[in-house]
């Protein structure tokens, strides 16, 4: 057994590796300290300081017939790190793979189960381009954890009517574990029930599609104007925002018995056009809250910002849709609703690659605004950095969770600590935001050739 055949291998590519594998209660009784592998992955290794008698403690997974990691080998009471270290090394090569007794079938999503003409562009992009190699290596680990319940999400993810929403679903899926949540899902609706602290909460996942007829091609894709996306700001937007978010309430969820008296999320995320979530959620504020915001600098330099009331928004035919979602009959049974622009292929490409996953001929760079703590800023800040194995971007980075100011069943906000948190006070939204909070970015790929 040789050293050099064991490698370090940093947290990203662990976190996503061992993401649902790794309990959530863990974090209370250890710290992980250091990560380990075979050359191959087929074996992974992690050091553990345990809080009870603060001593190290070593695991080693490997993969089951699902292909997901499940304890192989432990050592427990070692005294020192470097004791640690050594058995590590001496144990992970000469590792025999054990069959575990895990029955879940090897959960394949880039098994082409749809013919050319219904899968979706992206799709074959993830599963073929360079450039998203690092996005297809992390949604294919995240998959073989996936439950699926109805039995058609693979078909679902490949088509060009379900992708969007399918790439949301995973992403729900993360941001809930990374919040240390575990899963209860025996139910096919709605699409997740989770639970932390002896709290269950049901999430619903809503997705604002593309138009039937609306082509979908990157290489003729030419960005909105500023003048275009207000206009769709006014009316537009919040329409659609409305439609889909109506759709969700007359299921009625609330009325399940499994969630019965639980918090119950809608999530939604807009993918109706190339881009436009980057651009789109100050019209879902517009609606869900039927307040708008406009703001200038006194003399004194001072922001002031004015609430303006919203009554109604106008389809094209003149009908009228009234604004205010969370003050509409029924709409105290959802507690709060979730949003992220940045829940994208490029979200998944970047995690994948600061995780060291995927093709080393592909380069990431990231930009962006964020969020700008001056106490009189009125703009975001502006953003951008290479994607590489020192960075430590969260799942929750970009996650809004706006709170129903009617709620019968309040969220507890405690349960999402690394998202932004707004509420509705006196005509005002009160936000709460994490130390680094983009509004929207974009990646930019760069392929070396040979």
């Amino acid at each position: 057994m040789r050293k050099n055949d064991v490698k370090r291998i940093n947290r990203n590519l662990f976190n996503i590796f061992a993401l649902f594998t790794r309990e959530p209660f863990a974090r209370f009784i250890s710290k992980e300290l250091d990560f380990f592998s075979n050359l191959d992955y087929s074996v992974i290794g992690l050091i553990l300081l345990d809080y009870t008698d603060n001593n190290y403690t070593c695991i080693l997974l490997s993969r089951d017939i699902s292909r997901q990691y499940r304890a192989e080998n432990l050592k427990v009471d070692i005294k020192t790190l470097q004791q640690a270290e050594k058995w590590i090394i001496e144990n992970l090569n000469n590792s025999v793979i054990v069959h575990h007794d895990n029955k879940t079938e090897f959960f394949d999503i880039f098994k082409e189960e749809v013919n050319e003409k219904q899968r979706h562009p992206y799709f074959d992009l993830l599963k073929n381009s360079i450039a998203l190699s690092s996005a297809k290596e992390t949604i294919k680990e995240i998959s073989y954890h996936y439950k699926d319940i109805d039995g058609n999400f693979i078909q679902q993810f490949q088509s060009i009517n379900g992708f969007d929403a399918r790439l949301w679903e995973i992403y729900l899926f993360c941001l809930c574990r990374e919040e240390y949540f575990s899963f209860k899902r025996n139910k096919n609706a709605p699409d997740f029930m989770i639970e932390k602290n002896n709290v269950e909460i049901a999430i619903e996942a809503v997705t604002i599609g593309r138009n039937k007829n609306t082509e979908i091609n990157e290489k003729k894709f030419k960005p909105k104007s500023l003048t275009e996306i207000n206009e769709e700001l006014k009316n537009e937007m919040p329409l659609k925002f409305g439609s889909v978010l109506f759709d969700k309430l007359k299921k009625e969820y609330w009325k399940k018995e499994h969630v019965i008296g639980k918090p119950f999320i809608i999530a939604v995320a807009d993918f109706h056009d190339t881009m436009s979530m980057t651009w789109s959620f100050p019209a879902l504020i517009d609606y869900i809250f039927g307040y708008r915001y406009e703001h200038w600098h006194n003399d004194k330099g001072e922001l002031i910002i004015k609430p303006v009331k919203i009554n109604e928004f106008i389809k094209k035919t003149g009908a009228t849709v009234p604004a205010g979602f969370f003050f509409q009959p029924k709409t105290e049974n959802i507690s709060a609703i979730i949003f992220s622009s940045t829940a994208t292929l490029s979200k998944f490409n970047r995690m994948g690659k600061q995780a060291g996953l995927g093709s080393n001929k592909s380069n990431i760079m990231r930009i962006g605004t964020c969020h700008n703590f001056e106490k009189n800023a009125s703009k975001p800040n502006l953003f951008q950095y290479q994607v590489n194995e020192n960075c430590k971007e969260l799942w929750s980075e970009g996650v809004s969770i706006f709170h129903n100011p009617n709620a019968l069943i309040p969220l507890n906000p405690e349960l999402f600590p690394s998202v932004a948190h707004h509420f509705f006070k006196d005509e005002n939204i009160e936000s709460f935001f994490p130390d680094f909070y983009p509004y929207s970015s974009m990646n930019q790929n760069i392929v070396i050739k040979e």
